[in-house]
């Protein structure tokens, strides 16, 4: 049985669109069917390979924004200047479609509800995709654990899955804060990146022990990784998961 799992993660198998949802100008979430699907844990992704008529092929790795339940999985992807895969996913696809997918993937960037200790999620641009997996998770689960997230985006119609967040920050388990590093909406003070200032106003202290999960840009999760790190969190609590600018 393991193995046949294994096998099936291994192997491409074709996905259908069977719904789109846009979340902003450049980004949109694809509702996929894939048979025998086997679920996946919160946090990990899929391989997504495209096949052009002439027989070229290119791929890339996506995380799963949804959460465990159900025959389909939703895969959140925003616009790469130059990519080869993420413009097609986003401004061509319709449902109905198909392409081939890969995974699940990875087993280190995972979020389980039977985790023992805080969730501290930490997400630049389309990084918020596994970590809103991971909420979802939390809330399908009926998990009490104590939740905080920081999310930066550039300016408001740069926040993905905004009616998401808005209905999570309602629960008394979760807190979730936006920075701004371009533009803030009216009445917000602060514009600018993550810093220490924002690590030690708005993230779960050292004596805490959270769990912290952090996902962006190489560079942007770098920077909170090193700040997480330099407020005392214990290195060995701080996972990381990082996209590069060719990807797409």
């Amino acid at each position: 049985m393991e193995r046949t799992a294994l096998r099936r993660r291994l192997s491409w198998q074709v996905a259908t669109v069977t719904d789109i949802r846009p979340e902003t100008a450049t980004a949109r979430t694809l509702v996929l069917d894939v048979p025998d699907w086997a679920g996946h844990l919160a946090g990990q992704h899929l391989d997504v390979r495209l096949t052009a008529p002439d027989g070229y092929r290119a791929s890339r790795s996506y995380s799963v924004s949804s959460d465990w339940r159900g025959d389909t999985i939703e895969l959140t992807v925003e616009v790469v200047p130059d990519g080869e895969v993420s413009p097609y996913l986003v401004d061509v696809v319709k449902v109905g479609d198909q392409f081939e997918v890969r995974g699940p993937v990875g087993g280190w960037f995972v979020w389980k509800p039977e985790q023992e200790g805080p969730v501290q999620l930490i997400g630049g641009g389309s990084g918020i995709a596994p970590l809103m997996a991971m909420l979802r998770a939390h809330a399908t689960s009926g998990s009490t654990t104590p939740v905080r997230l920081i999310y930066s985006v550039r300016r408001p119609a740069s926040v993905i899955f905004v009616g998401d967040l808005k209905e999570l920050a309602a629960s008394e388990h979760v807190d979730v804060r936006l920075v701004y590093t371009r533009e803030a909406p009216a009445g917000e003070p602060r514009v600018g990146r993550i810093d220490a200032d924002v690590i030690g106003q708005y993230a779960f202290t050292p004596v805490d022990a959270p769990t912290s999960y952090v996902c962006g840009p190489t560079p942007f999760v770098e920077t909170v990784a090193d700040l997480l790190v330099e407020a005392g969190h214990d290195p060995a609590r701080v996972r990381t998961e990082r996209f590069g600018p060719t990807g797409g």
